[in-house]
């Protein structure tokens, strides 16, 4: 059954460790972990290491040397990923033979590229910009877990794949999302403030980000009648770390629930044109 982006239910409220600061960088860090009983330790010969577990969501795709033909104006499926795949969108504005700005999308819990698609299509046609928008490989991305896995090595994959055929911007590479989508859009890009300038978190439900790369911009939304990431433990929240953590962050509360509503997609192309240009980081 699919669902319209304002339906999806994705992530519940959580709680969280307090923001963390030092001298160099910004590290925000909010707990997903639960309660585990102690238990006597397991004779050596019979413990296995655990595995390691990544949490430094890197990416390592950046712009270069396009070497591929660039798609067409329209909607594109990605063809890297089988039944969860994702898609392109070019819009008819896009001029190939001009650097052109490029927003990562993703979508929220048990949500669909085409359900964002949907939503922020307009924003795309607008400022003439590549919208690459991936399925997560399972109901929600693995960052919810506080780890980076197979839904990085695919994020990875396909901006290496965009970037081979399509001549981006450097400056104006963004990324985006809704409620799962958008907790994951924050971390991403507070971890590569080096190649991501802004961050768009629509109804966002957390922040996990161990070691902060760079200070992007940030804009936040969300709902005052939300029943599925509440105001007030979600987006408040959120906003106040961030900001404690030096980040510059816009925050647009509007009236509503878990949705991205057309006046927020305005209120977010506004910002987008706002927005100070220049790449965040090293």
């Amino acid at each position: 059954m699919r669902h319209s982006p304002g339906s999806l239910s994705g992530l519940e409220p959580m709680g969280g460790l307090p923001v963390m600061r030092s001298l160099l960088a910004a590290c925000l860090v909010l707990s997903l972990a639960g309660c585990v009983a102690p238990r006597e330790a397991e004779p050596a010969s019979t413990v296995t290491a655990a595995p390691q577990v990544d949490t430094s969501g890197r990416v390592d795709a950046r712009p270069g040397q396009v070497t591929g033909t660039p798609a067409s104006p329209g909607v594109h499926a990605l063809g890297l990923g089988g039944a969860r795949d994702g898609l392109l969108y070019v819009p008819k504005s896009l001029r190939p033979d001009q650097p052109a700005p490029l927003m990562l999308v993703l979508h929220g819990s048990r949500g669909n590229a085409g359900q964002m698609l949907q939503a922020l299509q307009a924003l795309a046609d607008s400022e003439g910009l590549l919208m690459l928008i991936p399925d997560s490989r399972g109901l929600t991305w693995d960052d919810k877990m506080g780890k980076h896995g197979e839904d990085l090595r695919f994020i990875d994959r396909a901006l290496a794949h965009v970037f081979s055929r399509h001549l981006v911007a450097r400056e104006r590479i963004s990324v985006a999302g809704f409620s799962a989508g958008g907790s994951y859009a924050l971390a991403l890009g507070i971890l590569n403030g080096d190649l991501f300038s802004r961050v768009l978190a629509f109804s966002p439900g957390f922040v996990h980000a161990d070691e902060p790369r760079g200070m992007p911009f940030i804009f936040v939304a969300h709902g005052d009648k939300d029943q599925v990431l509440s105001v007030e433990g979600s987006g408040r929240r959120i906003v106040a770390e961030l900001r404690s953590a030096g980040f510059q962050v816009h925050y647009h509360e509007f009236s509503g629930g878990h949705s991205i509503p057309k006046d927020v997609v305005q209120a977010a192309v506004q910002w987008l044109r706002e927005a100070p240009p220049a790449v965040s980081g090293p």
